[in-house]
């Protein structure tokens, strides 16, 4: 699933050819906003907010999350598209450029001034201006009882961490994603240290925790049967998750981390 530094780029390069400039189509194809049609609004701007992005035209908002498969591409005018059409959901364009939002997990359209009710629910967005690490802090020091790999992905929480981020964070503070929240030391510096490595990677296409751009990009993400690039034990997966349809892949390292 994208993390909050991919939607922080879609937003970003959306809002460099849409905001200020008034849409020439708007073609949804969500059937409960079918018939919306904000031809002739103007795009005042794009924004994300976590893992959610909110594309403020007019007098509405268009909230998507790109959940597992979703994306957001940008084809000059009359450029042929890069997915099959049938995979688009929504469909909004100006006089020189078009986005096409690609089997996107959720989409709809609220009233701006009900934009709260379907992000409010957020913690402190980790690239958003308003970041904020003492409530992210308390947010997390809340239920000490739970697992520190569980309440990082909650977005409650924090906004904008997901898997990926999960597992380098907790090897770097050498705890393991199961270990309880009160029992974690320095719940500040694991915060500090998830702002410093979302900042560092979010104008970048490859995502890297280790500084490297090329080969052993990550620690232990995906690493499952290698060695440990510190100390040589082989990763370790399993699965964690709230309930049965939440559970996510885990890696980590059976010694440094603990």
């Amino acid at each position: 699933m994208p993390e909050g530094d991919t939607v922080y780029r879609s937003a970003k390069n959306l809002a460099a050819v849409l905001d200020g400039t008034v849409l020439t189509r708007c073609d949804i194809r969500v059937p409960k906003f079918a018939t919306v049609d904000l031809t002739g609004e103007v795009v005042h701007e794009v924004v994300s907010r976590g893992k959610h992005l909110l594309m403020r035209v007019g007098e509405y908002t268009l909230h998507s999350h790109l959940k597992m498969e979703g994306s957001w591409h940008i084809y000059p005018d009359g450029n042929r598209w890069r997915r099959p059409e049938w995979q688009a959901r929504a469909i909004i364009a100006n006089k020189e450029f078009t986005a096409v939002g690609f089997e996107l997990g959720l989409f709809e359209i609220v009233e701006r001034a009900s934009e709260e009710s379907v992000v409010g629910y957020l913690g402190p967005d980790l690239l958003g201006p308003g970041w904020d690490a003492e409530l992210a802090i308390a947010n997390l020091a809340s239920d000490p009882s739970r697992e520190i790999g569980l309440a990082l992905l909650d977005q409650r929480n924090l906004a904008g961490l997901g898997n990926v981020y999960r597992c380098e964070l907790c090897f770097l503070r050498g705890v393991l994603p199961t270990r309880p929240v009160g029992d974690v030391n320095d719940l500040p510096r694991m915060v500090a240290l998830a702002k410093k490595l979302i900042e560092a990677n979010k104008d970048r296409t490859e995502r890297t925790t280790t500084g490297k751009l090329r080969g052993d990009t990550d620690w232990v993400y995906g690493r499952a049967g290698r060695p440990c690039l510190r100390c040589g034990t082989r990763i370790s997966r399993g699965e964690l998750g709230d309930d049965p349809l939440q559970l996510r892949n885990t890696f980590w390292c059976p010694r440094c981390q603990t």
